[in-house]
């Protein structure tokens, strides 16, 4: 439902999981207005990793506006998330001090291993805690939580979708949405990136192009996150009825896991 603020704004919501998007119009003036967005978009903006903010402010019933510059563009398609730009783009964001400082400024939430297994097993649907193929899963990353632990933490988006990176018409590429950002170990983000959109056998050069030189330790990292991530996702198809999408997920998870470098269990 369209709504107007007092300075004049009409806001129009457009697409989006949030509900909190809209494009803004004044007069002959256009923004991409969003609620509440995180305090974290302005260290974004002046980085050029989202589009410019303009303004913030806090309307009648205690919501914050921010506004950005309106930009025509589009989504990547699937095929896009392999190219150089994504992925040089996702290292900026990993190797910035700046933002990481900044991050930690605003109180930043520190995901720890633990924290992602707690986001899979809160509130589960009993559907999924008595699916005896996840507990195993589950339990398997309880018992290699010492395989990551101890590594270096940057800013990690937390929700590395195609439709979260936006290209211009002047072939500007952001990464928008960040109501997900936390402090993380990297291969949280990398992770969830390969096992959404990167054929298993094109890792290694998609690793090689970030800059990351495989070993033993990075292959347990990225083993422990593929699985952690696809719990989290098996888990929002499910609450979405997508079990389609959710299976798919299931699949990925017995390949890793029969592949496993560690057989604890």
């Amino acid at each position: 439902m369209d709504y107007k603020m007092d300075s004049g704004w009409k806001l129009h919501p457009i697409g989006g999981d949030t509900g909190h998007a809209y494009m803004g119009i004044r007069a002959e003036e256009k923004v991409f207005l969003k609620r509440n967005s995180s305090p974290f978009l302005a260290a974004l903006s002046v980085e050029g990793i989202t589009p410019r903010l303009i303004w913030t402010k806090r309307i009648g019933n205690g919501d914050v506006l921010t506004a950005q510059e309106w930009l025509n563009g589009r989504v990547l398609t699937r095929q896009e998330m392999h190219t150089q730009e994504v992925t040089d783009l996702v290292r900026k964001i990993h190797h910035s001090e700046h933002l990481l400082g900044m991050l930690r400024k605003v109180k930043g939430e520190v995901f720890d291993p633990e924290t992602f297994l707690a986001e899979y097993t809160a509130d589960l649907d009993e559907s999924l805690v008595t699916n005896s193929f996840l507990a195993t899963i589950v339990s398997y990353l309880e018992s290699t939580l010492y395989l990551v632990k101890g590594s270096e933490y940057t800013v990690c988006h937390g929700d590395l979708n195609r439709k979260n990176f936006f290209l211009t018409e002047n072939k500007r590429l952001y990464l928008v949405d960040w109501e997900s950002v936390k402090i993380a170990d990297p291969m949280a983000d990398i992770s969830l990136l390969l096992i959404q959109y990167v054929a298993p056998e094109a890792w290694d050069n998609w690793l090689t192009e970030y800059g990351i030189v495989r070993s033993e330790a990075i292959d347990a990292r990225l083993e422990w996150y593929s699985l952690v991530n696809r719990l989290i996702l098996a888990k929002r198809f499910h609450a979405t009825g997508d079990y389609f999408k959710m299976n798919q997920q299931i699949l990925g998870m017995k390949k890793t896991y029969e592949n496993r470098n560690y057989k604890k269990l």
